[in-house]
Formats: structure tokens, C-alpha cells, sequence
């Protein structure tokens, strides 16, 4: 079999395997997750056998003519490259086991056959966008993976929460789309293609045609669905949608979409978008690693942690291209690229992925209890769960030799060269994540057990438990190149750090240093002065709800919904009414209709009213007749 079929069916089977749920088995829970999973497991060894067996490393791109318009031509295809195959090989792995867990958590839901359908539905979109070579056929795909990540989201729509959480998704990720399809349109006008092998020619001959507004508007996109400062006010509320969905799309998958924007197109910025990219990054970071001291529930926290983790991705991205698109010597460190990017969001997919479905065996095992406060005393009920999720703890709070360690610090290392004060900025941000998972874990898993939900908790099942097993041995060996397919190995390659002299030694001491100093703070402050409650909450409430009140960013947003933004849409709505609909629509009845509408409102039963009417008349009439109008 060719690249090019494997490609074609890698991308179609998911969406087969919707169709089929969708016509046979919709009422048939079971069923519809065999068919999900089994179009998940091929689509993993499919994509398995071409990064290791088939594809050589070179650049393939398969076209088709898709439209033409005179002599406007349209193309779609695939484009596989370095870049590509990173997200195929994440997309692919992490989705199965992800699908599998999904067979023991949806047990019991009435709902299981559409939860796999919709599953199904964002594997197809979400391949689509990591294989698309063009940017109208990646904006196609792009806007799938949020009405999938809608449905998903609303899986228990009954809730009201749940269905105020994906709307709040769709409309935010809406704004940023917007504008990432204004400058699709003006990348077109302006070079006259969107094909993504025909811009980097272009740029790359031509580096004085790269326009900052053109770069600001694609980076639009990215702040949505990646999270980003100010359009981040969606992915806490998401948490609403069952816990494999926010595992699968909002920690491994759809969010890691936006970074990936950013590689798959990094010759199409300039320097000061660039420079917008690492501010806009760096101020995620550190807001969202505040805002998680704020939340109690699990999964929350986890949500915050993954904002953190994004802007990390972007600041990175940023910083690396800044560098240089070619090998560069940097006092001692070879830096290539956004290589520590790319390697930091496939090792993040990892643990990540891991913290989410360890969140969602215990959420499984006790009730769906999500208030880290009432549960306690789980390693001893939950011992594998426990164990993997120690792993991930570790592995974030970047604790060597864990996959974290290795490509975080190529991150921190990378700003240290670029900006003293980012990489200041990021190193808190290191130390606080660090705290509040520490938070997290020494408070879920430790002391007693306070409520009948954690009391009662038993190890999940296998079919829950192994693919926590198989994320961990990721997130343990994901630092080193002999896991990856070997076209993935330019992650190490371009990221590994050569440790000479003492500011990278340095450097490397506080970043451990403050792994290791987060956790015993997340264990002092949190588990060892009482973890019947947040310390914070009961000691300094004020402040503790400063936190929890996220900066006012959503008070700010629905202020301005209420006051500004409803006005104007019942200005313009009204405006419909009388000049669109009345005038322009309707013409003269329209007119004869508004001429009534006002005719009426003089027509008020009061006998008084009718003599100004009647004088006002007859002062027009004599105007009239003695000829002064007229």
C-alpha cells in the first residue's frame, strides 16, 4: 500500500465509522463503541506503519482540483511533513487510548452510541486539519473539530451548565475563527495562493511581502482554539463534557490545534508578531497557573493546568522561530527552530492525557465527587491509579528523568537566551505548577478518606487502567528518541541541550529546584495544615477569592454582552425591521405600513387629542389653498 492511500484511509475511517453509528447504532451503546474503537485502533496502526515503515522523511503532497472558478483554481490534498507526522503519530496514539478508556467510563449512559459517533466525528475532523495543505481546506476541518468539540462538550445537555458550556465554547472560538478567516482571505489576495508549500516558497524569496496584519489574523485563530489570553474564558467551562472528551480534545488534541497552526505556517510572521506570540504566550502561562489555586474541582484545576502548559507551547514557539529557521550555535546549546515546541506539546499530549483520565478513574470510582477537598485516602483504594498518576505529577512538575523534565526545561532554556524576563516569568510559572498539583495530589490521594464517595472507592477496571499504564510509560521515556517513529527523531535532535557552562547548569538547578520546592509547598500548605479544606479559603478569604474570581475576565466579558453588545444587535435589529425589511423588502407597502404604524399611534381615545388633529388639519388646508405651499 502507498502513502498516499494510507493517508486517504486514515483519514476517511473514523468518519465511516460515524456514518455506521450514526445509521445502526445510535440506541446501541455497545455496538457504536466496538465500531468507534475499532476505526480508532486501525486508524493508530495505519498511521504506526507509515511513520515507521513506509513514509521516507521527504515532504508528500497528493492534490486533487477541488474548484474552479475561470481562472481560479482550487486544490485539496494532503501535506505530509516533519511537522504533519508529529500530530499524526500524537493524534492517532493518544486518540485510541483514549477511545479504549471511553468503553469502561461511558458504561451505563444512555447516551454511549452518540458519545462514540461524536467521537468518531473529531477523529475525521481533527485529521483532516493535521493533513490538510492548504488554508481553506484547513479552515474546513478546523471549524468540524469545534461543532464536534460542541457536541461533545453538550453530551449531557440535560444539564444546564453543560449546555452553557458549549455554547460559551462555540461563540468564543467563533470570534478568534473570524479573524483567522479574514486572513486567510487577505493571504489570498495578497499572494495569491493558500497553498501552504506555495506561501513558504514565496516567503522565503520574497520575505518583504509577510504583512503583520495578515500574521495577527491567523494568529486570531490560535488564541481560540488553543485558549489563549483573552479568548481563554471557554476551556475551564468545558470541564462540563464528559472527562474522556476533555482528555481527548482539550488537553492532547483540539487545543494543541492552534501551536500546531503556528508550526505548520511559521514563515508567514514577522518580528513583531512574533514578539505578540511570546507576550501573548507568557501571560497565559503565569495567569492560569494563579487562577488554579482559585478552583477545587479536579478537573478544573487540570484546565488551568493545560492553559498553563498552552501558553508555555506558544511563548515557545515564538522565541524558537525567532532564532532562526536554520541551526544555530547559542552558547553551547543547538536550538533548531520551534524544535523545543513541538517536542514540549508531544510530551505534554502525554502526561496531560494521563492527568485527565487518572482524574476521570477516580471521578469513575467515587461518583463523579469532583471537590479534591471530599476525597482523600485513594492510593490505598486505587493503587494503579495512583502509581500512574503519580507518574504524571512528576512528569509536569518537570522531575528528571521524566519526559517533563527533558522538555520543559528546553523551553526555559530557550527563553533564558532570548528574554531574561520571560524566562524569569516562565520559572514562576514552573514553581506554581509544581504547588498546584502538588495541591491536587497530596490532597486526592493522601491522608483519610472524608466523604462515603471516597470511602467507597474501588480500582477501575482494565480497560481503564491500561491505557493509563501505556500514557505512562510515555511520560517516563518520552524525553528519549528510541519511542518516537524515526521521523519524529528531530524532536530530540533539536531540542536536546548540551549542558557546557555554568548558565545552562544553572538554569537547569531552578528549574528542578522548583519542581521539587511546588511539591513539598502543595504538600505543607495544602495536605499537612489541613486538607479537610482549602488553607487559603479558611485563613485569607479575601484574597482567596480574589483568585477565585479569575481577574473578572468573565464579569468583563458579560458586561460587555449586556450593556454594549445587546444594544447594538437590538439597533440593528430594529434597523432590519423598518429599512431592510420595510423599505428596501417591501417598498411601497412597506412604506404604507410604517405611515400606518405611525397613523395608529395617534389614535389614542382621547377627545383632545382629536381636536389638535383636526386644527393641525385645517392650518394645512389654508396653507394650501392660499398658496404659500404647495
Amino acid at each position: 500500500m502507498n502513502p498516499e492511500t494510507l493517508l486517504f484511509c486514515i483519514l476517511f475511517l473514523p468518519l465511516g465509522a460515524a456514518l455506521v453509528i450514526a445509521c445502526f447504532g445510535r440506541r446501541h451503546g455497545s455496538f457504536s463503541a466496538a465500531v468507534s474503537v475499532g476505526s480508532s485502533f486501525a486508524q493508530m496502526a495505519l498511521s504506526l506503519w507509515l511513520l515507521w515503515g513506509i513514509w521516507d522523511e521527504s515532504a508528500l503532497q497528493p492534490q486533487a482540483q477541488w474548484l474552479v472558478f475561470g481562472d481560479v483554481r482550487f486544490h485539496m490534498g494532503f501535506l505530509l511533513n516533519n511537522t504533519a507526522a508529529l500530530l499524526l503519530f500524537v493524534v492517532s496514539f493518544v486518540g485510541f487510548w483514549i477511545h479504549l478508556f471511553s468503553i469502561g467510563y461511558t458504561r451505563g449512559d444512555p447516551g454511549r452510541g452518540r458519545f462514540f459517533g461524536g467521537m468518531s466525528i473529531f477523529m475525521f475532523a481533527m485529521m483532516g486539519l493535521v493533513l490538510a495543505d492548504n488554508l481553506f481546506m484547513m479552515f474546513i476541518f478546523w471549524e468540524l473539530v469545534g461543532f464536534s468539540s460542541y457536541m461533545l462538550i453538550a453530551h449531557y445537555f440535560e444539564r444546564p451548565a453543560a449546555a452553557a458550556a458549549a455554547n460559551k465554547a462555540f461563540i468564543v472560538n467563533r470570534v478568534g475563527d473570524f479573524g483567522f478567516l479574514i486572513g486567510i482571505i487577505w493571504c489570498y489576495l495578497h499572494f495569491g495562493t493558500v497553498d501552504l508549500a506555495e506561501l513558504e516558497v514565496l516567503a522565503a524569496a520574497n520575505p518583504e511581502m509577510l504583512l503583520t496584519p495578515i500574521s495577527l489574523l491567523l494568529i486570531s485563530g490560535v488564541l481560540g482554539k488553543s485558549a489563549q489570553v483573552p479568548l481563554h474564558v471557554w476551556l475551564p467551562d468545558a470541564m462540563e463534557g464528559p472527562t474522556p472528551v476533555s482528555a481527548l480534545i482539550h488537553a492532547a488534541t483540539m487545543v494543541a490545534a492552534g501551536v500546531y497552526l503556528l508550526g505548520r505556517i511559521y514563515f508567514m510572521y514577522t518580528e513583531t508578531a512574533l514578539t505578540a506570540i511570546i507576550v501573548i504566550g507568557t501571560v497565559t502561562a503565569i495567569y492560569s497557573a494563579i487562577c488554579a489555586f482559585g478552583v477545587s474541582d479536579i478537573k478544573k484545576i487540570l484546565a488551568y493546568s493545560t492553559l498553563s502548559q498552552l501558553g508555555f507551547l506558544v511563548a515557545a514557539f515564538g522565541m524558537g522561530t525567532r532564532f532562526g529557521l536554520y541551526e544555530q550555535e547559542l552558547e553551547g546549546a543547538r536550538l533548531f527552530g520551534v524544535g523545543a515546541a513541538n517536542f514540549h506539546l508531544t510530551t505534554h499530549a502525554f502526561f496531560k492525557a494521563l492527568l485527565f483520565l487518572g482524574a476521570g478513574s477516580i471521578l469513575h470510582a467515587c461518583h463523579h465527587q469532583q471537590d479534591i477537598f471530599k476525597l482523600g485516602g485513594l492510593w490505598r483504594r486505587m493503587p494503579l491509579t495512583f502509581l500512574f498518576f503519580t507518574i504524571a505529577v512528576l512528569a509536569i512538575a518537570g522531575i528528571p528523568p521524566l519526559a517533563g523534565f527533558h522538555s520543559k526545561d528546553a523551553i526555559l532554556f530557550l527563553a533564558y537566551e532570548e528574554s531574561q524576563v520571560v524566562f524569569y516569568v516562565l520559572v514562576l510559572t514552573t514553581l506554581l505548577t509544581a504547588w498546584y498539583m502538588g495541591r491536587l495530589y497530596f490532597v486526592t490521594f493522601f491522608g483519610k478518606p472524608r466523604t462515603e464517595e471516597a470511602e467507597g472507592a474501588r480500582e477501575s477496571s482494565w480497560v481503564m487502567w491500561l491505557p493509563l499504564g501505556v500514557l505512562a510509560v510515555y511520560s517516563v521515556l518520552g524525553g528519549f528518541m528510541f519511542v518516537y517513529p524515526p521521523g519524529l527523531h528531530f524532536l530530540i535532535d533539536q531540542s536536546v541541550m548540551h549542558p557546557v557552562g555554568g548558565d545552562y547548569t544553572l538554569m537547569l538547578v531552578i528549574s528542578v529546584a522548583c519542581g521539587g520546592l511546588g511539591l513539598a509547598l502543595g504538600y505543607l500548605v495544602y495536605f499537612r495544615m489541613g486538607a479537610e479544606s482549602d488553607v487559603v479559603g479558611r485563613r485569607l478569604p479575601g484574597f482567596h477569592g480574589f483568585l477565585r474570581s479569575r481577574l473578572f475576565i468573565d464579569e468583563i466579558y458579560g458586561f460587555y454582552v449586556r450593556a454594549i453588545q445587546q444594544r447594538v444587535a437590538e439597533f440593528l435589529a430594529f434597523l432590519d425591521q423598518i429599512l431592510i425589511s420595510g423599505l428596501l423588502v417591501r417598498g411601497s407597502a412597506g412604506i404604507a405600513a410604517i405611515l400606518g404604524v405611525v397613523a395608529r399611534g395617534s389614535f389614542t381615545g382621547s377627545l383632545h387629542g382629536y381636536v389638535y388633529w383636526l386644527l393641525a388639519g385645517m392650518l394645512l388646508f389654508s396653507l394650501y389653498a392660499f398658496g404659500i405651499f404647495g
